[in-house]
């Protein structure tokens, strides 16, 4: 089980990020100032321009970049798992685990922003987060190769909305240990796919859910890796 802690910032460029993100979580994009986040790290707010253009280039960095940052991880992690899939099953959600802990704020400004981006830099966090999507479908489907392809990216949509609905279970210090809480929603995730393993007889799936209406429909949000 994956225990490690979140990372210190190595950067100012990362430093002012992960403040932007604090920021635009708790008060909302358009409730930040310019100068409000050079404050938080020490710095003048025009200074900030020689860092981003200003806070749309923030934003989409944030949310450009975790879809990046979640893609290449699970890929490494593919990779790493070699023949055995339910190591690999076991690493993604230990990944996914980690940003859902250490990185609430992107999960908040992600569901509340995502429509400010650009359609171009929207367009490219979407595909992103496809890719990510059948990433784990395929891992998915390995381990549990009975379920058609569709109940198998349901149960991953599924299981994302419960390990990104972290911000949302209480305040710090209400829930249990880090190290508590990400075992706690390794046994969960585990237990949601094992239930997309049990049939429920024919045509359990309905009537043409492999075709594209019905991928069409899961990800009609453009948000459903991050919530």
């Amino acid at each position: 089980m994956s225990t490690a802690q979140p990372s210190a910032p190595s950067s100012r460029r990362e430093q002012i990020l992960k403040e932007a993100a604090r920021l635009f979580a708790e008060r909302g994009f358009h409730g930040v100032g310019v100068d409000e986040i050079g404050a938080a790290v020490g710095i003048s707010g025009p200074g900030l321009y020689r860092h981003f253009a200003g806070k749309d280039a923030m934003l989409a960095e944030l949310l450009v970049g975790i879809s990046e940052r979640l893609l290449d991880g699970g890929r490494m992690r593919v990779a790493e798992g070699g023949e055995d899939p339910e190591a690999v099953l076991n690493a993604l959600i230990d990944g996914h685990i980690d940003f859902a802990l250490d990185d609430r704020p992107l999960i908040t400004v992600h569901d509340r922003e995502l429509d400010r981006l650009r359609e171009a830099d929207r367009k490219r966090v979407r595909r992103l987060q496809r890719q990510y999507v059948e990433l784990w479908v395929d891992v998915v489907r390995r381990v549990h190769p009975g379920p058609s392809e569709s109940r198998a990216r349901a149960a991953v949509h599924a299981v994302f909305g419960l390990l990104n609905s972290t911000p949302h279970l209480g305040r710090p210090g209400s829930l249990p240990g880090r190290t508590e809480m990400a075992e706690l929603l390794h046994r969960l995730a585990l237990g949601a796919f094992g239930a997309v393993a049990v049939e429920d007889g024919p045509g359990a799936d309905g009537p043409g859910a492999d075709g594209p209406d019905a991928e069409g429909a899961l990800l009609a949000s453009g948000r459903s890796d991050f919530r």
